[in-house]
């Protein structure tokens, strides 16, 4: 199961330094000029999960693999995208094939790096991005509002359900409200989501200080935050420029590094746990003495269909799963601890995983 996350922003903000972090590459362009990156780049980043090391220490696993989610470097929108100003009928595409955004807002001053409307103002950058956002998903409404007529005046039941969603996302975005903001009912969330609307996606300010701001932010990163907590959305602080040294760095030196800058995590961490609570998503894991290994779920993903994220064959042929708690795996030093302390359970169809989780899967072939 991939989790895709689109890095979006106004030119010149720190979209291709990020991704070049996050990915621990160098494959998008970082250049001091707009639309540097044409084609969006792709990369995928291991989630940093110390719980994995742990249990592979315990069961002396040979390979350690952790769970990873996918980041979307997308070429920077200008005012006038929804209208295909700039390159933004190609981006806005790009977005709308990813989970969630990744909004990142220039909080820092230089005088070097040239911003597109002559100004810092990170709030405002964001209510160009959502305004741009909010009017594609308005035209791609009222398209397929007149492509669904037919349908709808035939009684089609999927066409009608779909019209009612769509009005209501209609009226949200006139009202000048993004359609995250409307609450779906739990049976409409698969057509909700089949809508594919730019702004219905869970929305990650991240606030690109200087380097010497990493530590606490500064007044631009707190007017973000503030406007993140009105909408309900997540914002956090890093450097992209200091991220990007980490990212050359070896583990003890980026830690050396880490300590010297006064900063307890990488930005990464940070961008990654906003991310998996964004998308409301939980680890659960696989142990042994081949490898100990990560897996990504929704919370509230049900045992036969946590099998599936494996193989589709252990959700087809899902028979029980062989659970011990995370806290317990490692209390009782492994596997053998805990069937004797008698922590490991048996978990029927109706098991919803817990992240941490410590799974074993039969399944008839």
């Amino acid at each position: 199961m991939g989790f895709k996350t689109g890095i979006v922003g106004l030119p010149n903000v720190g979209k291709s330094t990020l991704f070049n972090a996050l990915t621990r590459t160098a494959a998008a362009q970082a250049a001091n000029f707009p639309f540097c990156t044409i084609e969006p780049n792709v990369g995928e980043v291991g989630v940093p999960d110390a719980r994995l090391d742990i249990l592979a220490g315990i069961a002396g696993s040979k390979q350690i693999i952790p769970t990873r989610m996918t980041f979307v470097d997308i070429a920077g929108l200008v005012k006038g995208a929804s209208k295909g100003e700039g390159l933004g009928n190609q981006f806005l595409a790009n977005i709308r094939e990813c989970d969630a955004i990744a909004h990142v807002l220039r909080c820092f001053e230089d005088g070097d790096v040239t911003h597109v409307e002559g100004r810092v103002d990170p709030v405002e950058d964001a209510q160009t991005i959502e305004t741009e956002l909010m009017l594609a998903d308005m035209e791609s409404i009222e398209k397929r509002l007149q492509g669904l007529s037919r349908k709808v005046r035939g009684g089609d039941k999927e066409a009608l359900l779909q019209e009612r969603l769509l009005q209501q996302a209609l009226a949200a975005l006139e009202d000048g409200q993004p359609a995250r903001s409307i609450d779906v009912d739990e049976e409409d969330q698969r057509a909700w989501k089949m809508l594919q609307l730019l702004t219905s996606k869970p929305i990650l300010y991240v606030c690109n200080v200087g380097e010497d701001e990493a530590a606490g932010g500064n007044e631009h990163s707190k007017r973000v935050a503030n406007m993140a907590a009105e909408q309900g959305a997540a914002s956090v602080i890093i450097s992209a420029r200091i991220e990007e040294e980490i990212s050359q760095l070896d583990p003890e030196e980026a830690g050396m590094f880490l300590e010297e800058m006064g900063l307890h995590e990488a930005g990464l961490d940070r961008v990654i746990r906003a991310g998996y609570e964004l998308l409301n998503l939980q680890t659960y894991f696989t142990v042994g003495p081949k490898e100990a290994r990560a897996w990504t779920i929704r919370k509230g993903t049900l045992a036969p269909q946590a099998a599936g994220v494996i193989h589709g064959d252990f959700e087809r042929g899902f028979i029980r799963s062989e659970t011990i708690a995370y806290d317990d795996y490692v209390a009782l030093k492994g596997e053998q601890g805990a069937k004797d302390a008698g922590k490991m359970r048996v978990e029927g169809k109706t098991y919803m995983v817990k992240d941490g989780d410590v799974l074993h899967f039969l399944f008839n072939a």
